[in-house]
């Protein structure tokens, strides 16, 4: 069996009687792009500066390629880091900036010079060698940043919410950006940020953090169709939650009854689950068909709000016992001409795309 690249070995972090992060286990492949998601006080950059030996565990270990890193310095550990500030040298032009790691490493001249100019090429910066960071904006210091970190060729990039400074548009340039870089140089990457949507466009696999532990491992697609905590569900997409009793549950699936009559069978569960239980049932707002006709088998409810959102419709509903859940259909569906606040709508849903989480 193959060692994998980097190992993250049962890390727990303690500051006095607060516990920041608490047995955290991961393989990362070599590379791989990783993303470690999740709210503020979740663990997720406190994990990331212990590999980076920023910090040292209270507990556990990390290996890469075998090898134990904790009984090495920081500075001796070889992984590079992209900070949120960008922490350029104001005094250096960008050349030195990218060139200084290799400087520190006594390099020849000759080699800086020429790794500095493979370097703004990569990050697409050619011609900006003798500016000074102040003469720049923030994407581009940051792609300077990002020059600096790989011109060691290290082998492991980290990257802790490196782009929360920028705005919407220029962090999604950036993004396409890191990713292409990634590509291009096949270094493995270990990326911290909050923000679901830069997690999903960028990562081969994200861990999910909550309250100092991984609450789930996995590609976008499988956390955002498998949620398997109901934390997830509410972090990875938007989700609705209703109030539901279990009837019946056997083999990771139950039958469920919703307040207005609506009973649903073979709906995914989560946890354990037994009949006549109380649970909460997740659905995400465009797997919702909604009509204006009556529906035998549909959940009815009253539209609160309707928002143009360019390609897709929002509509909020209100059921007769008073929860709200979201609808997004796309922009032309027939069922939102002639759709208004007040109008009575009838919901349904496949099971399938339904997860029930036992309380």
């Amino acid at each position: 069996m193959t060692t994998p690249f980097l190992q993250i070995q049962g890390i727990r972090k303690e500051y006095g009687p607060v516990v920041a992060v608490h047995d955290v286990n991961l393989d990362v492949r070599r590379g791989e792009f990783l993303t470690f998601l999740g709210p503020s006080g979740s663990g997720k950059s406190t994990t990331l500066y212990i590999l980076a030996g920023f910090e040292n565990p209270t507990k556990g270990d990390i290996k890469l390629a075998g090898t134990t890193l904790l009984s090495t310095p920081s500075h001796q550990r070889n992984i590079g880091m992209v900070f949120q500030r960008y922490t350029l040298f104001p005094h250096l032009t960008v050349a030195e900036n990218i060139g200084f790691p290799l400087k520190v490493r006594r390099k020849p001249r000759a080699e800086i010079d020429a790794r500095v100019r493979e370097m703004l090429r990569l990050v697409r910066l050619e011609g900006f060698e003798d500016r000074k960071p102040v003469q720049m904006s923030g994407g581009q210091q940051q792609r300077v940043a990002l020059a600096r970190a790989l011109a060691y060729d290290p082998p492991v990039l980290l990257m802790d919410e490196p782009l929360s400074a920028l705005d919407k548009k220029l962090r999604e340039e950036i993004q396409y950006e890191i990713r292409r870089i990634h590509q291009q140089t096949e270094v493995t990457i270990l990326y911290v940020t909050h923000d679901q949507e830069e997690a999903l466009r960028l990562s081969d696999r994200i861990a999910v953090f909550s309250k100092g532990v991984i609450d789930q491992i996995g590609t976008g697609p499988e956390l955002y169709a498998n949620p398997a905590t109901r934390f997830v569900a509410e972090f990875i997409g938007d989700s609705n939650f209703l109030p539901c009793s279990i009837l019946a549950a056997s083999n990771g699936r139950a039958e469920i009854s919703i307040g207005g009559g609506m009973t649903v069978a073979d709906v995914p569960v989560h946890g354990s689950a037994s009949a006549n239980a109380q649970a909460s049932v997740m659905l995400r707002p465009e797997r919702l068909f909604l009509s204006k006709a009556p529906q035998e088998t549909g959940l009815p409810a009253t539209v609160n709000d309707i928002t143009f959102l360019g390609n897709n419709v929002h509509v909020v509903t209100t059921t007769a016992r008073g929860n709200d859940l979201s609808v997004r259909l796309p922009f032309g569906h027939e069922a939102i001409s002639g759709l208004n606040r007040g109008d009575a709508v009838w919901l349904r849903f496949d099971a399938g795309s339904a997860h029930v989480f036992s309380h």
